[in-house]
């Protein structure tokens, strides 16, 4: 089994990734809030890739989302998918660092976001890779 740790970074990551997991989640029969949407387990274990399986038969996504403005990450705590996402893996900030990069290279979310994906990676049997989703080509001030 090949596990994959997504992680999506910046207010464009984060929509896109939002996305992403809405339709990796619909692609394997996986409800919003986490359970298989057929009763019994498929023969193929395909979705473990992207999926940890926890408790009562709810998977939960492999994933970080991490933005120092909350916009973006507030709208998947409040939005239809939000039972999916377990909230130590919705990372934001108070503030967007203003098109400074030492003053977001500088915030207290690289440790948070550094110890988040360490527990991602720990409760894998064998960690195959990470998906970075970002933008790099700047926001509307650019």
């Amino acid at each position: 089994m090949r596990e994959i740790i997504s992680i999506h970074i910046g207010g464009a990551g984060v929509r896109v990734g939002e996305e992403c997991w809405k339709q990796f989640a619909l692609d394997h029969d996986i409800s919003v809030g986490g359970n298989l949407q057929m009763n019994t387990k498929p023969s193929d274990d395909a979705f473990t890739s992207h999926f940890e399986e926890r408790q009562c038969s709810r998977y939960l996504p492999r994933v970080l989302f991490v933005d120092l403005e909350p916009e973006a990450v507030d709208n998947i705590r409040t939005g239809r998918s939000r039972q999916m996402f377990h909230p130590e893996q919705l990372i934001s900030g108070k503030e967007d660092a203003g098109g400074l990069y030492p003053r977001g290279y500088s915030s207290d979310i690289i440790d948070s976001s550094m110890d988040r994906i360490r527990k991602l990676a720990d409760h894998c049997w064998r960690a195959d890779g990470f998906m970075i989703y970002n933008s790099v080509g700047g926001g509307t001030g650019s």
